[in-house]
Formats: C-alpha cells, sequence, structure tokens
C-alpha cells in the first residue's frame, strides 16, 4: 500500500516536469514519423539516382562503337567536367566518370583489347555507387563485341558459355528492407534511455538535493516499499516511451515516399507488440540502475556526470552487432541492450522470435531490477544521508 502511494505521487510530479514531458513527446512520439520520413528520403534520392540512367564521360568522342552501345541501353551520355578528379575528391561530383583513351576505335577495330577506366574516389560514397552500374555496362559492351567477332568467324558464341549461371536470393522482403531499417532498435532504445534519465535521477538525488528526501524517510513505512514505489514511478516513464515509440512507426508508414520501402517495410502489431514486450523489462532494469547510481550522490548534476557510463555503455554495446560480421552469437542475448537490439532486428527481419528466444534477455533484466532495487533500499538504511 505504502508503494502505491509513493509510486503515485513520484509518477505524477515526473509527468508534471516540463524536461520529462517534453522527452516523452520529443523521443517517442516522434521518432518513428522522423526516422521513417529521413530513410524514405534517402532511399527515394538512390532511386532517383538510379533513374536517371547518365554515364559521364572524358573521351567519349573517340568511341562511337560504345556510344552507340550506351545509347541503346537508354543511356544518357553526359561530358565529364574538365575538373572532375577535383570534384571527385571533394565529393561535389556525385558520379564515376568513364575515360577512353584517342586510340579506343582503332584499337577495337584492329582486334586489340582497348583501355577504359572508371575514375573514382572511394572517400566519394555517391560516386563509388556508379562504379557497379558502369562496370556492367562495359562488361556488356565487351561481351557484344565478342560475340561479333566470334559469328564473323563463324564460330558458335555458346561455345564459350560453359556455365549457366542464376542467382537465388533467400532473404525475404523483410530481410532486404531490415538492412535500412537496422537502426530504428537503435533509436527507440535511446529513446527509453533518455526518458527515463531525468526522472531516476529528480527522485534520487534530486531530492536529496532539495532536502525532501530527509523528510520522506522519517515516515513508518519501509524503506524498501519507499524505493519500489519509485522505481515503478521511472520503470512506468520508460515503459511509456517505449509503448508510444513502438507504436508511433505504425501511423509512420504512410508518410513513406518510397513505394520499394514501403512494400518491404511491414511493421504491424505484432512487431510493435514485440518490440514492447523486450523494452519494458529493458526500462525497468534501466531505471534501477540508474537509481543505484544516483542515490549515492549529492546533487542532480554529479547524478547526472555519473550516469554517463551507462548511456555510453547502452549506446555501445549495440555497435557489437556492426563489428562482428560473423553474425549474432548466443552470448549476445545474455547482454542488456544488445539482447533486446539483437531480437529487436529478427522481429524486422520477419524471423519467429519464441519465448525461450526472450527468455534469457528477460531473466538478465529481471536479475538486474532486482539487484538495483535491493541496493537502492540499502542505501537508505545507512545511518547518515550524506
Amino acid at each position: 500500500m505504502n508503494a502505491w502511494v509513493v509510486f503515485r505521487k513520484e509518477l505524477i510530479d515526473a509527468l508534471r516536469d516540463r524536461r520529462t514531458l517534453l522527452m516523452v513527446v520529443l523521443s517517442s512520439v516522434a521518432i518513428g514519423p522522423l526516422v521513417l520520413i529521413a530513410l524514405s528520403a534517402l532511399v527515394v534520392g538512390i532511386e532517383r539516382h538510379a533513374e536517371e540512367r547518365t554515364v559521364l564521360a572524358a573521351g567519349i568522342e573517340h568511341a562511337p562503337t560504345l556510344r552507340n552501345f550506351l545509347e541503346r541501353q537508354t543511356y544518357r551520355i553526359d561530358t565529364a567536367p574538365v575538373d572532375y578528379e577535383a570534384k571527385l575528391k571533394s565529393q561535389s561530383l556525385g558520379d564515376a566518370v568513364l575515360l577512353i583513351g584517342k586510340d579506343f576505335e582503332a584499337e577495337l577495330a584492329r582486334g586489340d583489347v582497348p583501355l577504359v577506366e572508371i575514375v573514382t574516389s572511394s572517400g566519394n560514397q555517391r560516386a563509388g555507387a556508379s562504379v557497379n552500374r558502369l562496370a556492367r555496362l562495359l562488361h556488356g559492351f565487351s561481351s557484344e563485341q565478342a560475340t561479333l567477332r566470334l559469328a564473323l568467324r563463324g564460330v558458335a558464341p555458346a561455345t564459350l558459355d560453359v556455365l549457366e549461371i542464376n542467382d537465388r536470393d533467400l532473404a525475404n522482403p523483410q530481410s532486404r528492407a531490415a538492412q535500412l531499417t537496422s537502426m530504428l532498435p537503435f533509436f527507440v532504445l535511446m529513446a527509453v534511455l533518455y526518458g527515463a534519465l531525468n526522472a531516476a535521477l529528480d527522485t534520487t538525488a534530486g531530492e536529496r538535493e532539495r532536502g525532501s528526501l530527509e523528510p520522506l524517510l522519517m515516515n513508518p513505512a519501509s524503506r524498501l516499499s519507499l524505493v519500489i514505489g519509485k522505481w515503478g514511478a521511472v520503470a512506468a516513464v520508460g515503459m511509456l516511451i517505449a509503448l508510444l515509440s513502438c507504436f508511433s512507426f505504425l501511423p509512420a508508414q504512410a508518410l513513406l515516399r518510397s513505394e520499394t520501402l514501403a512494400a518491404m517495410f511491414q511493421f504491424g502489431l505484432r512487431e510493435a507488440a514485440l518490440f514492447l514486450a523486450l523494452l519494458a523489462p529493458l526500462a525497468a532494469a534501466l531505471a534501477a540502475v540508474m537509481m543505484a547510481i544516483a542515490i549515492r550522490c549529492k546533487t542532480f548534476k554529479e547524478a547526472q556526470a555519473n550516469n554517463t557510463v551507462v548511456m555510453l555503455g547502452v549506446s555501445l554495446l549495440p555497435l557489437v552487432t556492426v563489428f562482428n560480421q560473423s553474425g549474432e552469437a548466443p552470448w549476445h542475448l545474455a547482454v542488456p541492450a544488445l539482447g533486446q537490439v539483437a531480437l529487436m532486428n529478427r522481429v524486422l527481419k520477419g524471423e519467429a522470435v519464441g519465448l525461450l528466444d526472450m527468455a534469457l534477455p528477460l531473466s538478465v533484466c529481471a536479475l538486474i531490477t532486482v539487484a538495483g532495487v535491493v541496493f537502492v533500499a540499502r542505501q537508505l538504511r545507512s545511518a547518515a544521508l550524506r
């Protein structure tokens, strides 16, 4: 009963705090639309660039045969600027340049192998995206010329094809979309962390700094019930942010401008519910950890500085999946934040996530929560509050 009274009081105070309310609105309600709008703009830009079907060339006047081939492939040929190398290095030019020598046509007529160059800069990601397109076009031109030469000599071109190659992609549309949407779990995770931070600090170090913690401890209620009430309010704020963040992606899908991304990104009630089931226990654990760190601090700023370690750890742990190219490892699920991100990425890929998969990360969060709450209660039992 005492814990419920404290919970109601702390939750009302937290929601009255303008900083907390602003964080709830910005980090949870707006995160879905903002992230999907940014992704949609990125995909639309890539698609528009691919549809332009333009080739930048220097010296194309020396290769009318190649020009004819490119135009038959419905590509428009533009002359590269004189200072294309400087522009590629400075990233102001977004396409690789096809460089053709003066003797291209003569060498081709003699049956020699003309040299062409694809000029790009590895530091220019926009230009790097067009390298494969140019390479495929040149391979197509080379294959066509080889076929014509064999036909002139009465040799069937099929004699050179000893293999029939067919690509088979095992990824479903959701897995392909997850390559772009893999950062969504990270944004939601950080929203929960930062949203619960102010409430966790204010209910511990904040009350100590204001001098309101000592009168509260003079009540006959047990220290554990007081801590459970405070922790419950902080965890509720984090869970509220998790709820709003997960379900904000549902209406935000209407803002997608890319038809390709809209078709691949399938995020419905099931996915939102699984996200929430993974994030709610983590919000509870983070609330306990941040309160345990803040209860030893004398001021709000000191507690904020000490909790930087938690914020840094939670933000860096998901990067393990980026640097580990061998895929998800079993131990990932035992690490808080990392396990949640790994399972949320499975959800985005459309893979099955069962109760056994969720048992380990949820158990770890439960242990951390209990340890944090017990630690805070013991700290409040200490003889003197410093």
